[in-house]
């Protein structure tokens, strides 16, 4: 008996972002390949993974979008976990081994003695990255040593913890587990902080949950789920794009007229009266579209990344 040939999807210029609430179970990037595939996008990429056991916002960027997804890489971002005391993990997390178990002293989890344990991670922090990471050494991602076996030297990073609280869980199945919710520089790894928390109260902890809840300016509340996706028609799905500028809301603004909006699309600097800024969003007035990023020296619009004029037909055309 032959199988029919699956049929070719015919692919689109898609251009903007999709807030993903990233199940449980996917990698970022089967999520990311997923949703391509819904929207029948011809480019796609993500600001930052999630590991397939962690779930919440993970920007999907297309088209014009992929050009400026490493802001969002550099970006805050916000998580809620729980973490299980009592024991530690070759992984830090549930998928892993236990590697040693200790008893938990209760009378460390009162309210004030957490809120104390709190402020002492909070502010500029040391952190080891752990072996199971895609940090990268000779070539190789950590997690390839790891699951060989071997332990390779990792250099401390500095981070940055701005707001952590910590809340006992009610017990449940015997389990002690505290409620973790955390807003962090890029570079944070929670399970590192939960196993740094466990070892500060002398029980060991490790991840059972982990949700992304914010990165930079998008919370979980703006977020879409990809069963959300599949449920609508083909030809709705584009509406679950953000525009390309979401990525962008940070940035000063800057509005060129037609004759200096083509020079700065072709690469030349501008002059004009505006202030120094590191990060820029230019736009032409007519027809008002974003043209890409600069940054403003001395009073010169110098530019970033820059849009091409054929991504900006195509994101004027599907805006009419």
């Amino acid at each position: 008996m032959t199988t029919a040939p699956r049929a070719r999807v015919q692919r689109r210029p898609v251009h903007g972002v999709v807030l993903l609430d990233k199940p449980i179970g996917l990698s970022s990037n089967q999520a990311l390949q997923k949703v391509k595939w819904l929207l029948r996008a011809e480019k796609a990429g993500h600001t930052g993974t999630l590991d397939p056991l962690a779930t919440g916002v993970l920007p999907l960027c297309f088209g014009a979008a992929t050009k400026f997804s490493q802001l969002h890489l550099d970006a805050d971002k916000g998580y809620t976990a729980v973490l299980r005391l009592g024991a530690t993990t070759s992984t830090g997390d549930l998928e892993g081994e236990i590697s040693s178990t200790t008893e938990v002293d209760l009378d460390l989890l009162t309210p004030d003695k957490l809120q104390a344990l709190a402020a002492r991670f909070t502010g500029p922090i040391s952190q080891l990255p752990p072996m199971y990471s895609a940090l990268k050494k000779d070539g190789k991602a950590l997690y390839e040593y790891a699951r060989a076996g071997i332990e390779v030297e990792r250099e401390p990073r500095q981070i940055v913890i701005r707001e952590l609280s910590l809340r006992l869980l009610p017990p449940e199945d015997e389990q002690i587990e505290l409620e973790l919710q955390v807003l962090c520089s890029k570079g944070t790894y929670v399970r590192t902080l939960a196993e740094d928390i466990g070892r500060a109260l002398g029980c060991g902890a490790h991840l059972s949950a982990l949700r992304r809840t914010q990165t930079g300016e998008f919370e979980l509340s703006q977020c879409i789920s990809i069963e959300s996706i599949e449920s609508m028609a083909d030809s709705e799905r584009l509406s679950a794009l953000l525009p390309v500028d979401s990525l962008l809301a940070r940035h000063e603004r800057v509005t060129l007229d037609e004759q200096n909006a083509g020079r700065f699309l072709s690469g030349m600097r501008r002059r004009g009266p505006w202030p120094d800024a590191a990060q820029v969003a230019v736009y032409a007035d007519h027809p008002a579209a974003l043209l890409g990023t600069a940054h403003v020296e001395a009073g010169e619009l110098i530019p970033g990344r820059l849009l091409s004029p054929i991504e900006i037909q195509q994101i004027l055309e599907s805006q009419s």
